[in-house]
């Protein structure tokens, strides 16, 4: 199903700073914005070489576009000063660049996010959306789900920098003038103008779509899924809520329905490439199992997901076989491997 902004989101007369706009999420979300009407700015550094995603949106009067480090307070004043709204993707997502560059990682997921939140009041912003992550929740008895009062249990550097900005933000909560809320996202997918094939669902349709051998560890690990259009689709929901069902809050992003095993998902791109190899295997170094409720995001918000996991398979597995993606293998700007143009001591 196609996802429509303009019927259900307005905001005309806001300025929305989305900090790492030009990544996976950021470059799907900026257009939704400026199709309900918002002016946006970016700030971005590319480290990943991917200001390409932006290319297309930048001749565009309302979009302005800050190349800077967020770890320095004044690039991002000079990005947020007149801004309404602040919308954080930025930081070094997922495990693997995590462990890579655990200090950069503390450095820009952690330390740098949370002088942003304490820079919010004195900059005028009035909200604040920080998106997390359901990795969280790291280990959770897949027999039941996790909502956003279950113990968190982080398995990675990545989840604890996110957890320690969640921390930080939600104390300052009741006494910040800014509306701030915390979106727990599942893991992504979705075809994206910076597309990334180093998670699972993109990764899996891709290596058997396009005839490579697939070797899969712990199959039947749970985790939930979600397509960034609908990532982008909460952010507006919460932008364009009532402050009072959002301040202060944490919701879970995705939809339960879509918590699928490896297995799983591995099964339904084989419904598109019958004769795929794929092999399994046990005892991979990321423990991570968990299922996740997001009935507190639709009940207070009313948010539903647009988008299935299945009928993006369907739509993958096509355009790897028609040649969409050609340079996929060893090439670096599609997934989060290299940090480029940041320097780790600074």
């Amino acid at each position: 199903m196609a996802f429509d902004t303009a019927p259900n989101f307005d905001l005309a007369d806001r300025t929305v700073l989305v900090v790492g706009g030009a990544g996976y999420v950021g470059s799907v979300m900026v257009p939704l914005l400026l199709d309900a009407g918002a002016s946006v700015r970016v700030l971005d550094q590319f480290v990943y070489d991917n200001g390409f995603a932006l290319a297309p949106l930048l001749d565009d009067s309302r979009v302005t576009l800050h190349r800077g480090d967020l770890r320095d307070a004044e690039v991002f004043a000079r990005a947020a000063t007149g801004a309404t709204d602040v919308v954080m993707l930025a930081s070094l997502v997922g495990d693997p660049v995590c462990k890579k560059y655990p200090e950069l990682a503390q450095q820009v997921n952690a330390d740098a996010t949370k002088r942003i939140v304490d820079s919010l009041d004195d900059l005028g912003v009035a909200r604040f959306v920080f998106t997390s992550t359901c990795s969280n929740y790291g280990i959770h008895d897949a027999a039941s789900l996790a909502d956003e009062d279950s113990e968190l249990n982080p398995q990675s550097l990545y989840a604890r920098t996110k957890i320690e900005v969640e921390e930080h933000l939600l104390a300052r909560s009741a006494s910040t003038d800014a509306s701030t809320t915390v979106l727990r996202i599942a893991t992504a997918y979705g075809l994206s103008p910076r597309m990334r094939f180093d998670l699972t669902v993109s990764q899996f349709a891709w290596e058997i779509a396009s005839g490579a051998d697939l070797l899969v560890f712990d199959a039947d690990t749970w985790r939930p899924y979600c397509h960034i259009r609908d990532i982008a689709k909460a952010v507006l929901t919460v932008l364009t809520s009532a402050p009072e069902k959002v301040r202060g809050e944490v919701f879970n992003v995705g939809d339960t329905t879509q918590c699928f095993t490896k297995r799983m998902i591995v099964e339904e791109v084989c419904k598109h490439v019958p004769d795929a190899q794929v092999s399994y295997r046990e005892g991979d170094t990321d423990p991570r199992n968990y299922r996740v409720s997001f009935a507190k995001i639709t009940e207070r918000l009313g948010f539903t997901v647009d988008h299935t996991v299945q009928d993006y398979l369907a739509s993958l597995t096509a355009a790897v076989q028609a040649g969409v993606f050609p340079d996929v293998a060893g090439n670096h700007r599609y997934g989060n491997y290299e940090v480029q143009h940041l320097d780790p001591s600074a």
